[in-house]
C-alpha cells in the first residue's frame, strides 16, 4: 500500500472506536431478534404483544433521541455517549433476568429513553468530518447495521437454545462492557468546551431554531418519507415471501442475509467511486429512483429469483441514499446544533421501525398482495420529487464567515 493509498485509508481513523461501539451496540440488539418467535410461548402472550416489545424501543427512542442530542451539544458528546451506553448496559442485563412480559417492556423501554448511541454518533462524525467526505463517513453507521445483522442473530438463536434468555441477554451486556470501555480508553472528545465556548461566542445569529430553519426542514421531511419506505419493505419482506410466494424460512434467511452481504460489498467497492463521480446529490437521486422502481416492481415478484434481484437492487440504492442523506440533513445547521439535528433524523428513523413493523403486515392481512408495492411505492414517492426540486439546498454557513466576507 502506497503512503499515498494509506493516508486516505486512515484519514479518519480517530473514528474507528466510534465504529466498533455502534458495531457492537447494533450486534447486542440483533442477538434478539430470533427469540421473537419464542417469546409468544415464553411469556405466554400473543404475536401483537410480542411485537409491541420490539416497537416499544424504537417508540422511546423516537422521543429520547433529541433530547439526548441536544444535551450533547451543551455538555459535550463523550459523556452523553457513555451515559447512553450505560443504559444500554442496564436495559440487557434486564433482559437477561426477565422472568416476566412486564419486566421485558421496562428493559426495551430503558434502552429506547438511553438510545441516543446513533445520534450523538452522527454528530461526531459531523464534528470531525468535512462535508466533501461525510456522506461516505455516515454511511459507515449503515455498514455497522448490516455487518452485526449478518452474525447476531445466528450466534442469539445458539445461545438462546443452549440457555435461554439469560443466554444472549447476557452476552449482549459483555459486548456493552467493551463498548463502555472503548468508548473511555479510546475515543476522543469531538465537541470539547473551548470548541463549545466559541460557537457561543462568535455566533450572533445561530441557526438553534430548527423549526425555522427550512434547508433542515426541507430535508428531514424528504428523509423521514424514505425511512418510513424504507423500513416497511424490510420489515415485510418475511411476511410476503412467506403469505404471497409460499417461502420457507431458510429461504427468507438467505434472502436477508445474501442482500446484507452485497449492500457491504457496495459499501467497500462502488460507493465511494460512484460518490466522486456524480458527487452526493445525484446520488441521492439515483439512490431515490432505484427505490422507487423497486418499491413499486415487488408487486409483480412471483417467486424467489425475482424478488432476489430486487432486493439486490435495493441493497444498491440504501447504499447510495442513506450516509449521503445525513451528510446533508447535518450541513443545513451550524457545529453548534450537531447533536440536535442528528437527534431529529434518529427520531424519524425510530418512527419508522415503529411504523414499518405495523403497516406491512396489516396490508398483507388485509389487501391483495400487489398492493403492498403500491403503497410502498407512493409513500417513496415525496422524497424522489422532493430530490428532484431542491436537492441542493443551500447549506448553512457560519456567521463569523459570513462577517469577515462582508467585511471584505
Amino acid at each position: 500500500m502506497s503512503e499515498v493509498t494509506q493516508r486516505k485509508f486512515f484519514k479518519y481513523r480517530m473514528l474507528a472506536p466510534l465504529w466498533i461501539a455502534v458495531f457492537i451496540d447494533i450486534l447486542g440488539f440483533s442477538l434478539l431478534f430470533p427469540m421473537a418467535g419464542f417469546f409468544r410461548e415464553v411469556f405466554n402472550t400473543s404475536n401483537f404483544v410480542i411485537g409491541l416489545v420490539f416497537s416499544v424501543n424504537a417508540m422511546f427512542g423516537f422521543v429520547f433521541g433529541p433530547f439526548l442530542g441536544k444535551l450533547s451539544d451543551k455538555y459535550g458528546r463523550k459523556p452523553l455517549l457513555l451515559i447512553s451506553q450505560f443504559g444500554t448496559l442496564l436495559a440487557f442485563i434486564l433482559t437477561a433476568f426477565s422472568d416476566s412480559l412486564m419486566m421485558l417492556f421496562i428493559a426495551r423501554m430503558i434502552d429506547g429513553v438511553f438510545g441516543g448511541n446513533f445520534p450523538i454518533a452522527k454528530a461526531i462524525v459531523s464534528d470531525i468530518v468535512p462535508p466533501k467526505d461525510r456522506g461516505i463517513q455516515m454511511a459507515n453507521i449503515g455498514v455497522s447495521h448490516v455487518l452485526a445483522n449478518l452474525i447476531g442473530p445466528g450466534i442469539g438463536g445458539i445461545l438462546f437454545t443452549w440457555f435461554g434468555i439469560i443466554g444472549p441477554g447476557l452476552f449482549a451486556a459483555a459486548l456493552t462492557v467493551i463498548t463502555i470501555t472503548l468508548t473511555l480508553t479510546m475515543l476522543q472528545e469531538s465537541w470539547p468546551k473551548e470548541e463549545r465556548l466559541h460557537h457561543q461566542e462568535f455566533e450572533i445569529e445561530i441557526d438553534v431554531k430548527i423549526s425555522k430553519n427550512k434547508n433542515a426542514i426541507f430535508f428531514l421531511i424528504l428523509f423521514g418519507f424514505h425511512s418510513v419506505s424504507f423500513m416497511i419493505i424490510m420489515s415485510s419482506i418475511s411476511f410476503f415471501g412467506a403469505s404471497v410466494l409460499g417461502l420457507r424460512p431458510l429461504e427468507i434467511s438467505l434472502l436477508l442475509t445474501t442482500s446484507g452481504v452485497f449492500r457491504a460489498i457496495i459499501r467497500f467497492t462502488l460507493f465511494k467511486p460512484t460518490i466522486k463521480k456524480f458527487g452526493e446529490d445525484n446520488a441521492i437521486r439515483l439512490g431515490l429512483t432505484i427505490f422507487l422502481i423497486s418499491f413499486f416492481l415487488v408487486s409483480f415478484a412471483t417467486n424467489l429469483p425475482l424478488l432476489f434481484i430486487l432486493f439486490m437492487t435495493i441493497s444498491f440504492a440504501a447504499s447510495l441514499t442513506r450516509g449521503p442523506m445525513n451528510s446533508k440533513i447535518s450541513q443545513t445547521v451550524s457545529p453548534k446544533v450537531q447533536g440536535k439535528i442528528n437527534g431529529l433524523s434518529s427520531s424519524l428513523d425510530a418512527m419508522a421501525q415503529i411504523l414499518g413493523p405495523l403497516i406491512g403486515p396489516l396490508i398483507i392481512d388485509t389487501l391483495p398482495a400487489f398492493w403492498l408495492g403500491i403503497i410502498i411505492g407512493l409513500i417513496a414517492l415525496p422524497p424522489f420529487i422532493m430530490a428532484f426540486q431542491n436537492i441542493a439546498a443551500k447549506k448553512y454557513i457560519p456567521n463569523e464567515f459570513k462577517l469577515n466576507h462582508n467585511q471584505k
